[in-house]
């Protein structure tokens, strides 16, 4: 299929490397224009109506961030291309987003196009920036919903409606408070990282729990956490200490 791609970055070079790899290693793709700030993206993005929109996030003035907000809806797929930042890409993974960090690597870029087309065949109001732009918002001591894709839909859940993780190979279960359990196609590890700053701790290999639903610390077996739901965690010697010192910090905040 061809798709219609917009470029925006507040360096030229940056444009014309990105507008040189995707001409060489991206077929299907035609650039129906570039822009070098967030007001000439906007305006761009009105006047071609492109399928898909390669975004740098830090530019003078507005960022990349800013210029989504500036439409009621998006139709149009993202994907950031940044250098390092912090705060934006933990917002950007929230909302299962795909991101390229600079200088672009071709395999990640064809990689992300691919993904691109697959969401593109199916047309519609592009969730997943509606859900990043709300994270944004969101005053940092609230609870934002985070993205957790599967092959049918993407579900955005509460990060404090989420009780665990636990691993199955590169999968991971999540377990909510009302009993529900999703699976999604990522490893526990990406999970980890991600919840850590929501008073989430890696126990065990397989297991990130959520220690605002712990009932008790067992002594059994070395170390076991006893849920609200009575569901028992087991606590690896490698995880004990961190254990110990997060359900501290949970406790006295």
């Amino acid at each position: 299929m061809n798709i219609r791609c917009v470029l925006i970055d507040d360096e030229v070079n940056n444009l014309e490397n990105l507008q040189y790899l995707l001409q060489q290693h991206c077929p299907g793709v035609e650039i129906a224009g570039r822009a070098s700030s967030a007001d000439e993206g906007i305006q761009l993005i009105k006047e071609v109506d492109p399928d898909l929109v390669l975004l740098d996030i830090q530019m003078p003035v507005k960022s990349g961030f800013d210029l989504l907000k500036s439409f009621d809806t998006v139709s149009f797929e993202v994907i950031f291309v940044t250098a390092y930042d912090q705060y934006g890409i933990q917002a950007i993974k929230f909302s299962a987003l795909d991101y390229l960090l600079k200088p672009v690597d071709t395999d990640d870029l064809k990689q992300a196009i691919d993904k691109a087309k697959q969401r593109i065949t199916l047309k519609q109001q592009n969730s997943n920036i509606s859900n990043l732009i709300a994270y944004l918002q969101k005053p940092q001591q609230e609870s934002p919903r985070i993205a957790l894709p599967n092959l049918l839909q993407t579900r955005y859940v509460k990060v404090n409606e989420i009780v665990r993780c636990e691993a199955s190979d590169n999968y991971t279960h999540f377990f909510l408070e009302n009993g529900e359990k999703i699976l999604v196609s990522r490893t526990l590890k990406e999970y980890a990282e991600l919840l850590k700053p929501y008073s989430f701790q890696r126990t065990h290999q397989s297991h990130l729990v959520n220690m605002h639903y712990v009932k008790s610390f067992l002594k059994e077996d070395g170390g076991t956490l006893l849920l609200q739901d009575n569901t028992k965690i087991p606590i690896s010697r490698q995880h004990l200490e961190a254990v110990k010192m997060a359900l501290s910090n949970t406790l006295n905040p």
